[in-house]
């Protein structure tokens, strides 16, 4: 089978399409031939080994110190079961399947993961594309509004709305009734207006914590907002959840979070069937639409990373197989 792998940190030209071989699936695996996957920035920061500095040594250790330890990147999925496990009662061959990959592979034409894992039917009419864009960072989106327990007519930011989590958290936030505010480029602004930003501020020229505008929550997706001004823009109760959390600011809300009414909110989302059937639903009765920038075929990977690595992306960019 044809895989994108790659050998070495570095950018896009890194990467190369090799002939593989296909994989056999265990007794609990499902074999998924893969239809359409996507690439965000967390791939890109695997490929080049961007990462904060305090996050650096351990995944040194925990994905290769000197080249990767994974060679095929890619964490969301879609595609159909092409064969199952002895032990898998769940799925069939022939089912359509999206899939949160936590370790990567799906820049690839075929994967075998748990059929345990994060791995769902996807609903009907759906289309490959879209289901793939609602796995991984659908799923984060997901967790983070669920950790904000938005209440209806509240007055809500999202910082860095524009991307893979943001354009799926500004949709999540409105179906709870939430008064949205997204911030993010100019160019990004239209596009969150369409999917239902109630106002959008342009970063470059405004700082949302400067404009005297108080909020119930902040959620806070590129990390780029400051600690006290994201706390003094909060009513009395507002929730300002880290999406994107950086050590010195989650050491800081172990104090703020024992004095006040304010509360800093942080933790790594989980992959769970039950989240990804979810999105599915919203998604097949028309409540949740992902935002699809660009699509490449498979061939045009080293492009699609060359575009994400820009940072101009809206939404998501898809790879199709």
């Amino acid at each position: 089978m044809k895989a994108v792998v790659y050998d070495r940190y570095g950018p896009p030209e890194v990467l190369r399409i090799k002939d593989v071989e296909k994989p056999t699936p265990e007794d609990d695996q499902i074999l998924i031939k893969i239809r359409a996957a996507t690439v965000g920035k967390a791939d890109g920061e695997m490929r080049s080994f961007t990462f904060p500095l305090w996050l650096q040594l351990p995944l040194r250790l925990m994905f290769g110190a000197k080249k990767p330890r994974i060679k095929i990147l890619g964490q969301e999925i879609a595609g159909d079961v092409e064969a199952v496990g002895a032990h898998v009662s769940d799925f069939k061959a022939g089912d359509a399947v999206m899939a949160a990959l936590e370790r990567f592979g799906g820049h690839a034409e075929y994967i075998c993961v748990p059929a345990k894992s994060a791995v769902v039917q996807m609903a009907p009419d759906v289309p490959y594309e879209q289901a793939a864009c609602l796995t991984v960072f659908g799923l984060n989106a997901l967790h983070f509004i669920r950790k904000a327990k938005i209440k209806p007519g509240e007055n809500v930011v999202i910082n860095g709305a524009g991307g893979s989590i943001g354009t799926v958290m500004v949709q999540l936030a409105k179906l709870e009734g939430a008064e949205v505010t997204a911030v993010d480029s100019a160019d990004k602004l239209s596009m969150l207006s369409g999917i239902g930003a109630d106002h959008v501020i342009d970063f470059a020229q405004h700082d949302f914590t400067r404009l005297g505008n108080k909020f119930d929550v902040i959620i806070d997706v590129a990390g780029t907002g400051s600690y006290s001004r994201c706390l003094r823009a909060l009513n009395p109760g507002g929730r300002y959840v880290m999406a994107n959390p950086m050590f010195i600011p989650m050491v800081r809300s172990l104090f703020t979070n024992r004095i006040g009414t304010k509360r800093v909110l942080f933790q790594f989302a989980s992959y769970s069937k039950e989240g990804l059937t979810h999105l599915g639903a919203l998604a097949q009765a028309g409540k949740l639409t992902p935002v699809i920038d660009r699509t490449y075929s498979l061939d045009e990977i080293i492009d699609a990373h060359r575009y994400v690595d820009t940072g101009a992306k809206q939404g998501s960019v898809v790879v199709t197989m």
